[in-house]
């Protein structure tokens, strides 16, 4: 297992749709492997292979201690309300934004033996799953961001929580505001 190294906005392989993986095999179980140590060290919520350069339907979510390994996922379902909180990606570094996404999402997908799986979440999970699935069809979070939509720079981020703590006492409550970028939903 090892890193590798994540590819950022202007390369065209995160433009392209994912090929469907045919072989399970050892070359797809060390990709997952460097996968999940690549996205915990960056630390993200998930990541595609697209983001270590290669384009295949495979991606990782880790949400709450529970790790998902999706190899060609179908999001078979999105439901409940659009909710907006925001977002971050991997492979644009530095900048988040606000983004509106399903509340629930159902995807069945295999594992990295190949047996079907089925996953359904809310909240975060929802939130990640749809994220990286667009990531697999060659499309990025920001790509649905209205014309009014502004890109927040994680520093501004960081102070805003700064700012919060000192106004609470020198504390921040726990680190989980949505806009702190280590707890954020960042998805990525």
């Amino acid at each position: 297992m090892s890193l590798r190294p994540i590819v950022t906005l202007g390369d065209a392989r995160l433009r392209r749709r994912g090929d469907r993986v045919r072989t399970f095999d050892k070359t797809l179980h060390r990709l997952l492997d460097d996968m999940v140590d690549t996205m915990r060290d960056a630390p993200g919520v998930g990541i595609a292979a697209h983001q270590v350069g290669v384009v295949l339907q495979v991606c990782v979510i880790e949400v709450e201690g529970h790790l998902h390994e999706l190899v060609n996922p179908r999001l078979v379902s999105r439901s409940g309300e659009l909710e907006e909180d925001l977002e971050g990606c991997l492979s644009v570094p530095g900048f988040y934004a606000y983004r509106k996404r399903a509340r629930r999402a159902v995807i069945e997908a295999q594992d990295r033996h190949g047996r079907k799986i089925r996953l359904a979440g809310t909240g975060l999970l929802a939130r990640a799953m749809q994220h990286e699935y667009d990531h697999l069809q060659g499309e990025l979070y920001l790509d649905e961001l209205g014309p009014d939509a502004e890109l927040i720079p994680a520093a501004r981020l960081r102070e805003a929580d700064e700012a919060e703590a000192r106004a609470a006492g020198g504390a921040a409550a726990d680190g989980a505001r949505s806009g702190d970028p280590e707890a954020l939903a960042a998805v990525e």
